[in-house]
């Protein structure tokens, strides 16, 4: 019987930690233990006096918290101190940007799902799909890519059209001159754009994404916004901002640019301004600007502001006809000709009001850089990679279709099926991963890690579709020329994975650096109690951290050796077991993340290698729940469900595979191991998609079905008699129309009625045996000469 009882008790302090309730979860039991004690023993004996007035005085000591600290938590934190990171003012700055979201829930391991799957990704406006169906489709109508490589930048009449339509003016709002479009809409744009031309797309993205416009919506005076956000938004004046220099590219906080504050003549006037002495490099639009956004040290030594010497990092607005500004020469990215170059100023003076926001915003441009990249960089380049994703799949689905050897179409090998798969499945992660994101900045978010995970994975997931594309057209993607899709997809590639952080920083710092402090339950809050040496609230930090440990750990345990069976799904289907599967890694993931912060501490930040696998851990789960969330929004269609099902197995074998990597490498060997048997029992390992499902994947994307329709829906398509997707579309239309005409001779060639040959060869002993019709005979004419249009490649 008392077997029984501490049996049953210790169950029930596992269930409490379950729910996360870690205080009754030692405390209930041993409160029960000592009744039963008392009931089935002898209540009156010294001992159970005894046990029970130190169970006592443990419930009051560790419950009640004024005591707590009195006599624990005050010796305690002098002696955890040093485990906490010392952060500077600018890692400070970069890490408090912006705000949390889901992120917070998947960090936590314990993902409230009805947060996500009630969250509402609103359809587009009335007059954002009028502008995406009108000026953005007569925009792309506009653009001959091969036309903007060889000339070496957009025409004239292209530019005069993004001026004249708003593409300048996306984010600008309509009280202003601009489109006032949401995130969404920018996004939506972007992708289309960028389908058409990465050129064209760079063009519009940079204008309306961090630059003068939203720093100004942001920041500035309204005298500076009247001023400049018309001008801005009818491409009046042209932006550029200059930030990255030949020594701070990733580390933009060790820029060397340079103001101090003096007096001095501005348009004949005597006034209080800054001189200034920048070196700039890698910046777009800079050959072409009239309007300089600038990031800057400034100071103020004789102390005409009033304040301190070192101001630190300002953002201004500066003319670009000034006297001393250079911006004349550019880059060659890739031969993707869009304006990029470097910029100088010599000695530039310009008043103190041209500060972004005024003199009252002198020194404040770090923080208000990272607000604005909080945001922004969950839009512009995943909507370009999306685009670019989507543009890969249309042509490779058909480019597969169409091509064939060994009297098959290519796509029905299982070599290339292989690589089909993927270009279909990311394509699908991507595009749900950027609705969700730029919903969630509309609706008021600035989920400043979700966007640094959507700008490092998307972009690679965009390097992963192109290089599979790639290896499925082979040659055809070598030999340049406007019918080559995918060489200028191959070119550019790089361009996108080094700007706005590039991904190895991103990965190894950015993410899991930003995502400990601001998404954990109680990291910053310990931080900050420390730094104040605020014992009452590292009371309240640290214990409650304590018990999260617990729960989490004995959350993640149970999951994993029930291979999460024990989880409640929040949908039916077929898609239900994935979510319980997500909730697992969600903890097990929390788990990992706690043991590396506890035995490691402020080296963790240092060890660039486990911190790039909890970014991926991190940055799966999201990408894996997201396309979770569009396949339930979307009616749980049998359509998609060979893609999500693709998204979600790879997501969650790249958790896993991340997870366990960094259990293999953290230093605490003892600990480590522990963990990896209790949260990844051998029998239930994630092996990936099936062969079965990458061959559903990849034909769902084959001889121009609905399923391959929707999920490239946002681009640009062209006419039919245009170089490259036009000819390859209606190529496909041609030879999926003659596919039962094929499928005639086929038969009539196993039944002996017509001879084995070449195709063409039987076309006329088909009509004289009455196998086809003239109409069927015309069809296969007409396919057979759309598909050598088709495949062929360019020569000069």
């Amino acid at each position: 019987m008392t077997i029984l009882i501490i049996v049953l008790l210790l169950f029930l302090a596992i269930w409490l930690l379950y729910i996360g309730r870690a205080l009754l979860a030692w405390t209930l039991p041993l409160v029960l233990l000592l009744g039963a004690w008392y009931l089935h023993g002898d209540g009156t004996t010294t001992l159970w006096w005894v046990a029970s007035s130190l169970s006592l005085v443990l419930i009051v000591a560790l419950g009640w918290p004024l005591l707590r600290r009195m006599i624990l938590t005050r010796v305690l934190m002098p002696k955890l101190a040093p485990i906490f990171p010392v952060m500077s003012q600018t890692e400070r700055e970069a890490l408090e940007a912006g705000t949390v979201w889901w992120d917070a829930d998947l960090f936590g391991g314990r993902p409230a799902w009805s947060k996500l799957l009630d969250f509402r990704v609103e359809e587009l406006s009335t007059r954002a799909q009028a502008f995406l169906d009108g000026p953005c489709e007569d925009l792309c109508r506009m653009i001959d890519d091969w036309e903007i490589l060889n000339s070496d930048d957009l025409p004239a009449e292209v530019w005069e059209f993004l001026k004249s339509e708003g593409f300048l003016g996306l984010i600008i709002p309509e009280q202003y001159g601009g489109l006032g479009l949401s995130a969404s809409a920018n996004s939506a744009v972007v992708a289309k754009v960028s389908s058409r031309s990465v050129t064209a797309g760079v063009t519009v993205m940079v204008p309306n994404s961090l630059g003068p416009a939203e720093l100004l919506l942001h920041y500035g005076t309204e005298e500076q916004k009247q001023h400049y956000l018309p001008l801005l938004a009818r491409g009046k004046e042209i932006p550029c901002f200059a930030l990255t220099e030949p020594g701070a590219g990733s580390d933009a906080g060790s820029i060397t640019s340079n103001g101090v504050v003096c007096r001095g003549s501005y348009e004949g006037e005597e006034v209080l301004g800054m001189r200034l002495n920048w070196d700039k490099r890698y910046i777009t639009l800079s050959s072409v600007a009239t309007v300089i956004g600038l990031a800057f040290k400034l100071s103020d030594p004789d102390q005409l502001l009033g304040g301190v010497a070192n101001l630190g990092i300002t953002c201004a607005l500066i003319p670009s006809h000034l006297e001393g500004v250079v911006a004349d020469k550019r880059h060659n990215p890739l031969n993707v000709p869009f304006i990029n170059g470097p910029t100088q100023g010599n000695d530039v003076f310009v008043p103190i009001g041209f500060i972004i926001g005024g003199q009252k915003n002198a020194g404040k441009g770090w923080r208000m850089l990272m607000d604005c990249l909080a945001a922004g960089r969950g839009i512009s380049l995943p909507a370009q990679a999306c685009g670019g994703a989507e543009l890969m799949t249309r042509t490779v689905g058909a480019y597969a279709t169409l091509r064939e050897q060994f009297n098959m179409p290519i796509g029905r090998f299982e070599g290339i099926e292989e690589r089909l798969a993927p270009i279909a499945g990311m394509t699908y992660l991507m595009n749900s991963a950027r609705r969700l994101t730029a919903a969630a900045i509309d609706a008021g978010e600035k989920p400043a890690v979700i966007t640094a995970i959507c700008k490092a994975y998307m972009t690679e997931g965009a390097r992963t579709v192109v290089n599979h594309a790639m290896d499925v057209v082979g040659g055809a993607g070598i030999s340049l020329g406007p019918r080559n899709i995918v060489g200028r997809a191959y070119q550019g590639l790089p361009v996108a994975i080094t700007v706005e952080g590039a991904n190895i920083l991103t990965r190894s710092m950015i993410i899991f650096g930003q995502g400990a402090v601001r998404c954990h339950p109680y990291a910053l809050d310990e931080i900050e109690a420390v730094g104040a040496r605020d014992v009452a609230r590292f009371d309240r930090a640290f214990f409650g951290h304590t018990g999260h440990f617990l729960g989490i750990f004995t959350r993640a345990a149970w999951q994993g050796w029930t291979n999460a069976l024990i989880v409640r799904s929040p949908v039916r289907g077929k898609v239900a077991r994935y979510f319980q599967h997500f909730e697992r890694m969600s903890a097990a993931f929390a788990v990992c993340a706690e043991l590396s912060m506890m035995t490691l501490g402020g080296s963790l930040k240092r060890k660039e290698m486990l911190t790039g696998r909890l970014s991926d851990g991190l940055g799966w789960l999201y990408l894996g729940t997201a396309s979770l969330k569009r396949f339930v929004d979307e009616g749980q269609t049998e359509r998609d469900l060979p893609f999500v099902q693709w998204s979600a197995e790879t997501a969650l074998a790249e958790i896993e595979g991340a997870l366990l990597g960094l259990l293999d490498n953290l230093p605490n060997r003892f600990a480590a191991r522990i963990v990896r048997f209790k949260l990844f029992p051998p029998m239930w390992r994630f092996r990936g998609p099936s062969d079965r499902l990458i061959a559903r994947v990849s034909r769902a994307i084959l001889d121009g079905g609905e399923a391959r329709e929707h999920l490239t829906g946002s681009i640009y398509i062209p006419d039919a008699t245009e170089p490259g997707l036009g000819v390859l579309e209606d190529s496909l239309a041609k030879v999926v129309a003659a596919q039962p005409v094929r499928q005639k001779l086929r038969a009539a060639t196993m039944a002996g009625t017509l001879k084995r040959g070449r195709e063409a060869t039987q076309i006329e002993p088909a009509l004289a045996a009455n196998v086809i019709t003239q109409g069927e005979a015309n069809l296969l004419h007409e396919a057979a000469a759309a598909r050598a249009e088709a495949i062929a490649v360019d020569a000069s």
